[in-house]
């Protein structure tokens, strides 16, 4: 499906949200591929305690394909990113069980 843009200033400054309802940033630029005239990607800048500012840390932004991007309008909508989970994170170690004393 072809989202279809009529101009590609009025992406700047729009806000980015998942298809989950996540609060992701404001689009800071984009990236064009001006031999088949189309969008690439979309930079966005994180913005203060959002879902994506969490994951990145102590970076300002990312850059997200344009294949992730699901609608466009007056907000844009992007797939959900999530972080890939390690093995250290998902094996449960046994709890210690305490006695209470008397």
């Amino acid at each position: 499906m072809a989202i279809k843009v009529s101009s590609v200033s009025d992406t700047y400054g729009k806000d980015v949200f998942t298809n989950k309802g996540m609060f992701c940033g404001k689009v800071e630029d984009v990236e064009c591929d001006l031999k088949r005239f189309k969008i690439r990607s979309l930079v966005v800048r994180a913005a203060k305690e959002s879902y994506i500012s969490k994951m990145l840390g102590s970076k300002k932004g990312v850059i997200i394909p344009f294949p992730m991007v699901e609608s466009m309008g007056d907000i844009i909508i992007i797939k959900h990113i999530s972080l890939p989970v390690s093995e250290e994170e998902t094996t449960v170690e046994p709890h210690e069980t305490v006695e209470p004393t008397a």
